[in-house]
């Protein structure tokens, strides 16, 4: 009985006379193709800062493309498409590859034609900012509860609980001829995503003291600084921090404009 025919060989019949084996050849040898090494690719250098960083290492960047001239914004520690333009410039002038990007030799070659910026290179005073007071807070402001203080001659909105102060914020007011109303007041209402139904403007975190006006986070606020104004409004331009109050303050809490 068969019990593996995949390892069955057949066979010639069998004869008496002695089997001829057959002389061993060697196979003729093969030449093996040589095969051309693979091209090395040198690494890309490593990019240190390139759009979309932040922080004091963009703004100290920024600095020192301000001490070169190739930078003429004030340093806001965001690397966006102005702050690559600089350093694309600054790397034509080098010689270096125009990518835009920070990499080692860029920063280097930075580091060895600037000096290191001095705190007010890195937050240079803007134009038309008001001028840096001592926090002086309204009476009416040291009461029981949260509030807020609105101080127009230090530009600041002042979050206050229980008399004490918790948040500062930078403020912006309104322009000639629709001023900024100074007195003491209570929230009438809040809206969170509101929309000027006048002037078609976002108005995000907006909490309404006296009509149409209100302390509210302003875009344009966070993109110009103070080369603009309001329609009467209390323009912020810290966000967080205008959500952070928006959440903790209630219709009814005090809100009190007025001159330290």
């Amino acid at each position: 009985m068969l019990v593996g025919c995949a390892n069955l060989i057949a066979s010639d019949p069998v004869s008496s006379s002695t089997p001829t084996v057959a002389a061993a050849t060697t196979p003729p040898a093969v030449e093996t193709p040589a095969v051309p090494p693979t091209p090395t690719v040198p690494p890309s250098p490593a990019l240190l800062l390139t759009i979309g960083a932040a922080g004091d290492h963009v703004r100290e960047l920024q600095a020192r493309l301000r001490q070169l001239t190739v930078l003429t914004d004030a340093p806001d520690g965001a690397y966006g498409r102005i702050t690559s333009g600089a350093v694309g410039a600054f790397q034509e002038q080098k010689g270096l590859p125009a990518t835009g990007d920070v990499d080692q030799a860029t920063w280097d070659a930075l580091l060895a034609t600037t000096t290191v910026p001095t705190a007010e290179e890195l937050r240079p005073p803007e134009p038309n900012a008001p001028p840096p007071v001592p926090v002086v807070l309204h009476p009416g402001c040291t009461q029981g509860g949260p509030a807020l203080c609105v101080d127009k001659t230090a530009g600041k909105v002042y979050f206050v609980v229980d008399g004490q102060l918790q948040i500062t914020l930078d403020a912006r007011f309104g322009r000639t001829g629709l001023p900024t109303r100074e007195g003491e007041f209570d929230v009438e209402s809040k809206s969170r995503d509101h929309v000027s139904s006048i002037y078609d403007a976002p108005m995000p975190y907006a909490m309404f003291f006296n009509g149409g006006q209100a302390v509210h986070y302003s875009p344009d606020f966070a993109a110009e600084g103070y080369n603009g104004a309001s329609h009467g409004c209390v323009n912020t331009r810290d966000k967080q921090g205008t959500a952070t109050i928006f959440d903790a303050m209630s219709v009814g809490d005090p809100v009190i404009v007025y001159r330290s």
